[in-house]
């Protein structure tokens, strides 16, 4: 059958093409999903377009979440049903299949009646958001600092509001911390670049930080921020740092090792957890997965403020290219799958 997908065939360059595409015999652990609905990520997916990330070869075809419905079977399946409609670690293309023991790719979870495909495909920036949260210690009625109001920014944030923080969360972007503040994020504020302002200075010493989420993965962040925290402060590193960043470690790791500050460095990349639930382990991906579908259920974690675009496949470029260029505007991309392939 004809198939469409978007397709990578150089750097920094998306098209939508249209391919023979044909499922084949499924292996006993495989489904076969139509997709409905897809996300762009502003973070790692803009990195693997742009050569910067070893696992993507360029060309090929980009995207690592979507939500769509189950056509098929393998033999040894369980717990699913032809019709399911289900999130998934799916690529940007009409039809795919997954391997659902495949450590890395296999992720393939119920989307409860009730969410819609916008909101459930939102759920890896939220369960990437919720590797910040398990990773930190935070304590009913704790302060928590998050830089960088992206998807992943804004989620955690609002994580962090569940987990019973005080949140200052901030962005250079007036429409993000716009957003934040629309998803009941009241601490939100717009912060410029360079170094940091007095006033928030003065606030940050006045009311300690007991947590730093750095979603920004920028080094300088990092850096201007972690000498104004609490003491033992925690500081969680959730967005992945790429660009390079020239300074003196002594004092920024100073902060770690002497006192009063005391403080402590984690990362947060969600494979730290093993994929599927097991006995050895509190938590997985697929169960942080389950409990992001039930509070967007029941109306506790809010994708709406994030949602900036629904696109077809064949203006996806668009989607790429505002997310890079136009930060302001684009926050939230999808790529609607809904049409006909052939249409």
């Amino acid at each position: 059958m004809k198939r469409k997908k978007l397709w990578v065939p150089v750097v920094n360059e998306v098209d939508c093409v249209s391919d023979n595409w044909e499922a084949g015999t499924l292996a006993p652990a495989e489904v076969l999903v139509r997709n409905l609905c897809s996300h762009i990520s502003a973070g790692t997916e803009l990195a693997c377009i742009a050569g910067e990330e070893s696992f993507f070869s360029i060309p090929d075809t980009p995207g690592y979440t979507a939500v769509g419905q189950i056509e098929a079977l393998g033999a040894a399946v369980q717990g699913f049903e032809k019709g399911d409609r289900v999130y998934t670690y799916g690529p940007h293309a009409a039809y795919f299949k997954i391997d659902t023991t495949d450590r890395w790719h296999g992720v393939c979870v119920p989307v409860p009646e009730g969410v819609t495909n916008e909101t459930a495909a939102f759920t890896h920036m939220a369960t990437i958001a919720l590797t910040a949260i398990r990773q930190s210690t935070i304590e009913l009625g704790d302060r928590v600092l998050v830089t960088g109001l992206g998807a992943i920014g804004n989620l955690a944030a609002q994580l962090a509001q569940l987990q019973g923080a005080e949140v200052l969360a901030l962005d250079r972007i007036p429409g993000r911390v716009a957003a934040a503040k629309a998803s009941g994020i009241a601490g939100a504020e717009v912060v410029g670049p360079g170094p940091v302002p007095e006033s928030l200075r003065q606030k940050l010493t006045d009311q300690p930080i007991q947590v730093f989420i750095d979603a920004t993965g920028a080094a300088a962040v990092l850096e201007a921020y972690v000498p104004l925290l609490g003491p033992s402060a925690q500081v969680i590193v959730l967005g992945s740092p790429r660009r390079p960043y020239q300074t003196n470690l002594t004092g920024f790791l100073q902060h770690f090792h002497l006192l009063p500050l005391n403080a402590e460095l984690r990362g947060a990349l969600e494979f730290i957890y093993p994929t599927y639930p097991s006995p050895f382990h509190k938590h997985s991906i697929t169960r942080n997965a389950e409990i992001i579908l039930d509070l967007m259920l029941q109306k506790r974690l809010h994708t709406e403020p994030l949602l900036t675009q629904v696109l077809k496949p064949e203006n996806a470029a668009e989607g790429y290219q505002g997310l890079r260029e136009r930060p302001q505007d684009y926050l939230g991309v999808l790529i609607d799958w809904t049409q006909k392939p052939d249409q």
